[in-house]
């Protein structure tokens, strides 16, 4: 196995020298060019030589070539046609490689898996664009995808969000999606100079170590997320009044105030209060109203 050559200034401007490459704003390219970053993103991944890994957005094929040192097999997806031919040179040598020119978005993952690893649970590692951190996120979360962990630089404020509770400015739809799947832990702090081009915001590498099972029990996962996400869209309203509000839901103004009445929190609470736990309850309760199983009975 080749050792990793990228991961310093030198060598990237060589690359995209010899390519004419040109940054591509609209996919958000910001290539690492810090060796130390790249080692501890590996470290805190926990790459095995039993594992596959998947790489979402390549770039030239700086983390690539680390991953493919430490890990089983590496199956990197670049949308950009304009890297292919460079990630075909960069990587020669790196035989556990398969590279796919595809949109992430658009490709079927749990397919991939299945057909790329017997569909036993792989490794995300991605330094993602920092436009469509979100989509990508929650498509392997919401899709099932067998996933074991995801390890991923993005913005750093992004990273924030996903590992903050109830009661802060932080807190929100995304942090709660997170921790419904996933215990987030930042791993590092990483300054515009360890990118070239240097992006205009701090990043952050993150860790999503996926539960066995969601935290919370819920008998209607996707009443849990519209419920948190009409929670969200009107921040200052009322619990009652941004369910209310929301075209996600169809339910009365005296069934909400019921629901949020059981959960012991009063009439003025704001979504932006409850934990993962209590939105949990709130989806339930209202869940078993839909199905005419709710009294007056409130959550135990």
């Amino acid at each position: 196995m080749k050792k990793p050559t990228l991961g310093n200034p030198q060598n990237t401007i060589a690359v995209l020298q010899k390519y004419h490459f040109n940054f591509q704003k609209k996919y958000g390219q910001n290539f690492l060019i810090d060796t130390h970053v790249l080692d501890k993103i590996i470290a805190s991944a926990q790459i095995t030589e039993e594992d596959m890994v998947l790489e979402i957005g390549p770039g030239i094929g700086t983390m690539t070539q680390y991953l493919a040192c430490a890990a089983g097999k590496v199956v990197a997806i670049e949308v950009d046609s304009a890297l292919i031919p460079v990630l075909e040179d960069t990587l020669e040598g790196f035989d556990n490689v398969e590279i796919i020119h595809a949109d992430v978005l658009k490709v079927d993952l749990t397919r991939l898996v299945e057909e790329k690893n017997a569909g036993r649970p792989i490794k995300v590692v991605a330094n993602l664009p920092y436009y469509i951190t979100t989509p990508i996120i929650m498509g392997l979360f919401e899709k099932h995808v067998p996933i074991e962990s995801i390890t991923v630089m993005v913005q750093k404020e992004v990273a924030e969000r996903m590992q903050t509770g109830p009661g802060t400015k932080d807190y929100g739809a995304l942090s709660l999606a997170v921790q419904y799947y996933a215990k987030p832990y930042i791993v590092a702090n990483v300054p515009p100079n360890c990118f070239m081009p240097r992006p205009k915001v701090g990043s952050a590498v993150i860790r999503l170590t996926r539960h066995d099972r969601p935290l919370v029990q819920v008998e209607d996962e996707s009443l849990l997320f519209r419920i948190i996400r009409a929670s969200f869209n009107q921040r200052r309203k009322t619990l009652v009044n941004g369910l209310k509000n929301s075209a996600e839901l169809d339910f009365d103004k005296d069934v909400l105030e019921q629901a949020v009445a059981a959960l012991g929190r009063g009439e003025s609470v704001r979504g932006e209060t409850l934990s993962l736990e209590e939105f949990a309850l709130l989806s339930n309760y209202l869940s078993r109203i839909s199905e005419g199983k709710a009294g007056n009975e409130s959550y135990s």
